[in-house]
This record gives structure tokens, C-alpha cells and sequence, in this order.
């Protein structure tokens, strides 16, 4: 919004549509007007605005924004997804908190429904929650829904064809690579009142970032092992998702790198990339199915001399943790219409075991197992190349840790060169800490004594 619509606002006053807050302060009531919002019509929540229309500011911290996203994301059954930014007047900053009205009704913040009445949002009777709930008819999943401003001229029927085609040859679908795309939508349920769903214009949209607001991966290769070290490469990748999904894993294939070595009685070289494949393939689908495109977030890969990071603007299913992901465990997709056309061209395996798949291919190649982690709202997914963690460096003492930090970028390490690091210790403490981290089981010994060097597990 830009700060002529965002003044014009703010003239014509609080009303069933619009709500001022003065600050941050007011945080449990500016949630219940999202979750009124929610379950009335579409609003707009103007923080850093005093009730008369007086625009006084906002004060926004290092966590400002993500503590309020957080609590959004945590306080709503089912779960919103307001868009949030930040503009400014007369150079003061004006959070602007924009809510859509829900499709599945009611939406409850902490177990109690509001509702938008006039320019007040009162709690809903547990009689009226029945009766929302009895109207909304289930559960309404965000990719099924109408794309309200698409048309069939806004998909791309070219990628519908590639689609049927590769679909009949991975798994048989039996839809005719020359059906007219409109009625291949209808069969493939992604068209709603003749008009393309957000999954469809996703998958198959010429422009799908004219409908959504970033539905793209921003891939970034450091220098380092950590984010403030140098960016070598970046690139930010747009267009449908089958497209995204190929575009992520081409940077991906240019920032890692392919181990080539020669075995006896074979007379072609072997090969074999940093990380496998399919579970490349597998977490880029699942972020691209699982992710909450209402947000206005990125997916994320984020590739470092040690690990590579997947980060996904998604939320796992109620009473799920990182650790069920871990087990056997039943599918519950965010968009089941995009992870199912996923599955038909086998971008991902079989629905429900994807995550277990990861532990597998990673173990096979003789990587740790990938951790799950729920970071600042994001489900991020780390492939590593060593079996270290951050809970075993604790452990380590400072010599140690430079010495870890040294091997992760030079791949090996000598007692001599364990020394340089470190000027001021003997011969006899180098080989002490080193066998500690051999003892650890976090290096590996090399060679015999004179030739001798060091490297990760």
C-alpha cells in the first residue's frame, strides 16, 4: 500500500472494514480484530494510529515483526495468514496489517470466535459458532480455492500439455495429452466455477506473481559456513513451480560440488554429488507443496561449505512436531492439490513418506541424518556433510573449535598446522586435543605418523 492510498485511509476513519491501534502494546486486542476479520469480511488493522486518525508511529524493534507473526501463527485455529508490512508518513512507520476473510469458519484465537460489527469486534456466541460451523461445510484448503482476479487466459496451455504427457508416462494418468486444458483442469480438480484454482495458476499460471505475492525461491550460495559471510551466488527464482523446482536445482547442481574417483576392475570413473539427488529433489517439492503462499515470504535454499538449508514459510499439521516427521506418520498436506500433481509426474515420491525417505537416501549416502527444525515460523530442513552438531562443539575447547572451523573449510588438518592455529601450545597438547576429537568420534586420523592428517567424520 502505497503512503497516498495508505493517508486516504486513514481519513475516512474506523469502520467495519478498517481499525486503528495506537501500539504494539495493544497486541490481544489487535488479535481479536484479525480474528474477527477473519470471520466477517476483509480488513485492515493501521498500527501507530491513534483512534481519532492522528498518525503517530510505531516503534519497530529487531523482533518486532516476527514476535507478532509468531503469535498470529500460534494463536488461531485454523490458521491465518494476514499480510503485514510497513510503511511510513511524515517519517513515521505505520505497521499495516491486512486480513482476508476466512473460508473455513469459525476461526477461534484461543478457543473463542469474534466477530466485525460497526467498528467493534465482540466475542461470538457458542450458539452462532455451531451455526458458522455448520454452514462453513468442512475444511476448505487454500489451493482449491478460486483464484479471484485469474482466468483460463492467464494459464499456460502449453505447460498443461507437457504436464498430461509426462503425467501418462510417470504414473499413467489417463487424461489425453490433447484434451482441451480447460477440461484437463476440471479433471484434475483444478478448476472451481469455471475459473482456475490457486494451485492451478501456480503450476500452470504465465504469471503466477501477478496473483500471489512472492511464490518464488531465493537461492543463496556463502562463502563460509555462516550467513555474514560472502554471497558468491544469489538468485532468485520465479515462473511456475514445475519450472521453479528444475530452476532451484540447476543452482543447486552450480554450487555443489561432484566427487569423481576411479575403482578397481571398472573401467568408467565413479561419481557422486555432495548430496543425494532425490532428497534434493523430494525437500525442494515439499517446500514449494507445503508452504503458506498467503504469506510474504520466500522458500529459501541456502547452500554453505558444510550444510545446505531449505527454508519453508509453512507450518506443520496440529499436535505435529519436528519429531513425527522423524517417524511413519500419515499425510497431511498443507495444498493437496499441489503435492498430488507433484506426485503424478514423481517430483515426489509416496504421499506420506517423503520425510522418512530424506533419513534414508541421506544415511545411504553416508551423511547425517538431516535435521528438521522449526526456526522464527520457518520448517527449515538441513543436509549436512558432518556427523558435528552444535550441542558437540559446546564440548570442544577454543583450540578445538578453531580447529573444526579450519577442517570444514580446508577438508583436513595436521598436527603442525593444528599448531599454527593455536602458537601457544606444545607438540603434545595439539596431539591430545586431536585425539580427544578422534575419541568424539568427530575426525578421522589419516596416514601413518609422519604423513599423518585429519578430517571430519
Amino acid at each position: 500500500m502505497n503512503t497516498e492510498n495508505l493517508i486516504g485511509l486513514i481519513k475516512k476513519g474506523e469502520s467495519q472494514t478498517l481499525e486503528f491501534k495506537k501500539s504494539f502494546a495493544e497486541t490481544d486486542e489487535i488479535l481479536e480484530t484479525i480474528c474477527a476479520f477473519a470471520n466477517t469480511n476483509d480488513g485492515t488493522i493501521l498500527v501507530g494510529v491513534l483512534d481519532e486518525g492522528n498518525c503517530i508511529g510505531v516503534e519497530i524493534g529487531k523482533d518486532t515483526m516476527e514476535k507478532i507473526s509468531q503469535r498470529i501463527r500460534e494463536g488461531f485455529d485454523p490458521v491465518v495468514f494476514p499480510l503485514i508490512n510497513v510503511a511510513e508518513i511524515n517519517g513515521k512507520k505505520i505497521v499495516v496489517i491486512e486480513v482476508a476473510e476466512a473460508q473455513e469458519k469459525p476461526v477461534l484465537l484461543r478457543h473463542v470466535a469474534y466477530k466485525r460489527v460497526g467498528k467493534t469486534s465482540p466475542k461470538i456466541s457458542a450458539s452462532e459458532v455451531r451455526k458458522i460451523a455448520k454452514e462453513s461445510g468442512g475444511k476448505v484448503y487454500w489451493d482449491e480455492m478460486a483464484c479471484k482476479e485469474a482466468t483460463l487466459k492467464d494459464i499456460d496451455g502449453e505447460k498443461v500439455k507437457w504436464f498430461l504427457n509426462e503425467a501418462k508416462v510417470q504414473r499413467g494418468l489417463d487424461i489425453p495429452e490433447n484434451a482441451a486444458f480447460a477440461e484437463a483442469l476440471m479433471r484434475l480438480k483444478l478448476l472451481k466455477n469455471n475459473k482456475p484454482t490457486n494451485a492451478a495458476v501456480l503450476l500452470f499460471g504465465k504469471e503466477p506473481d501477478r496473483f500471489f505475492t512472492r511464490p518464488e525461491v531465493k537461492c543463496i550460495r556463502f562463502k563460509g559456513t555462516d550467513v555474514t559471510d560472502e554471497m558468491i551466488d544469489f538468485k532468485v527464482v520465479r515462473g511456475n513451480l514445475f519450472d521453479q523446482l528444475v530452476e532451484t536445482e540447476r543452482f543447486i547442481y552450480n554450487n555443489i560440488t561432484m566427487a569423481a574417483w576411479i575403482e578397481d576392475w571398472k573401467l568408467q570413473r565413479q561419481e557422486k554429488w555432495e548430496y543425494p539427488p532425490k532428497a534434493i529433489r523430494e525437500v525442494i517439492a515439499n517446500a514449494l507443496c507445503h508452504r503458506i503462499y498467503e504469506t510474504s515470504s520466500s522458500v529459501q535454499v541456502r547452500i554453505f561449505d558444510d550444510r545446505m538449508e531449505f527454508w519453508n514459510p509453512g507450518i506443520l499439521p496440529k499436535d505435529w512436531t519436528v519429531e513425527t516427521l522423524k517417524q511413519k506418520h500419515e499425510s497431511e498436506p498443507f495444498n493437496p492439490l499441489l503435492l498430488k500433481q507433484f506426485f503424478w509426474i514423481k517430483y515426489v515420491e509416496d504421499v506420506g513418506t517423503g520425510t522418512n525417505k530424506l533419513l534414508t537416501w541421506c544415511k545411504t549416502w553416508g551423511l547425517p541424518a538431516p535435521l528438521f527444525e522449526l526456526i522464527a515460523g520457518d520448517m527449515v530442513v538441513t543436509f549436512r556433510k558432518y556427523k558435528i552438531t552444535d550441542d558437540m562443539l559446546k564440548e570442544l575447547n577454543e583450540r578445538q573449535n578453531k580447529g573444526i572451523e579450519y577442517l570444514k573449510k580446508y577438508k583436513k588438518i595436521t598436527n603442525k598446522e593444528y599448531r599454527r592455529l593455536n602458537p601457544d601450545i606444545s607438540d603434545r597438547t595439539a596431539l591430545n586435543d586431536l585425539n580427544e576429537l578422534i575419541k568424539k568420534n568427530i575426525i578421522l586420523a589419516n596416514g601413518k605418523k609422519k604423513d599423518r592428517y585429519y578430517t571430519l567424520m
